[in-house]
């Protein structure tokens, strides 16, 4: 089953006078849908845009593995596990809040920064933080604390790009279009498909797209 959510159905959030615009794919905050809690292991979906000089203070997370993929500008990034990093456009960067750890996200650059952070569940709650960034991210991404791989792809117009196998498969455009049996896609929107066997990708312009490949994680529990 394909489902396609539009980037105009995702929910508005952030503080715009603040400079954070932010629109949620799923459940989230005030924006609460009880149909539209979780996908696979992801809770989250968020696409978050920072003025120069904007970011989000120090907040807390637990028992959330949390992934960026910086789209435009630079994140800086403070945790109080004793990380402090900035991540650009092609790095990928985790964050396991275990059982509680606080960061801060910021655009201390003087562009816009535009960036994707996605939430999953963790097979197992609990433990210690952990972070990582990988730089010029070019195989697909493990993320086995929630059984699960992200893969990035950038397609030249006319090609194609099969989705993975999986018992649940979410793909994200990032920029570009693509053409999902039948259904054309543009920046934002994103396609959810459960049972995924046998489906494709085709770019109608050169494209970037994230997918998530995850296992039922009521499987890995047994």
């Amino acid at each position: 089953m394909i489902r396609i959510q539009r980037a105009a159905e995702r929910y508005p959030g952030g503080d715009p006078a603040a400079g954070i615009e932010t629109r949620h794919a799923l459940s989230f905050g005030p924006h609460y849908d009880p149909d539209n809690l979780r996908f696979g292991a992801l809770l989250a979906c968020n696409e978050e845009r920072l003025a120069p000089g904007a970011g989000f203070d120090e907040h807390p997370h637990s028992h959330t593995e949390i992934v960026t993929w910086v789209v435009e500008g630079e994140l800086t990034h403070h945790d109080t596990a004793g990380h402090t990093t900035v991540v650009r456009p092609g790095d990928v960067q985790r964050l396991s809040s275990a059982g509680g750890v606080r960061h801060v996200e910021r655009n201390d650059a003087d562009v816009p920064l535009v960036f994707v952070q996605m939430w999953l569940a963790p097979l197992s709650p609990g433990g210690e933080p952990s972070y990582e960034v990988v730089r010029g991210l070019t195989e697909p991404y493990d993320l086995p604390e929630a059984d699960a791989r992200l893969r990035v792809h950038r397609p030249a117009a006319g090609e194609t790009v099969l989705v993975p196998a999986a018992d649940f498969a979410y793909v994200h455009v990032v920029r570009g279009t693509v053409r999902l049996e039948g259904d054309d896609l543009a920046p934002g929107d994103a396609a959810r498909i459960t049972d995924a066997r046998g489906h494709s990708l085709v770019a109608t312009t050169d494209a970037e797209v994230l997918i998530w490949e995850m296992r039922d994680w009521r499987k890995a529990l047994g």
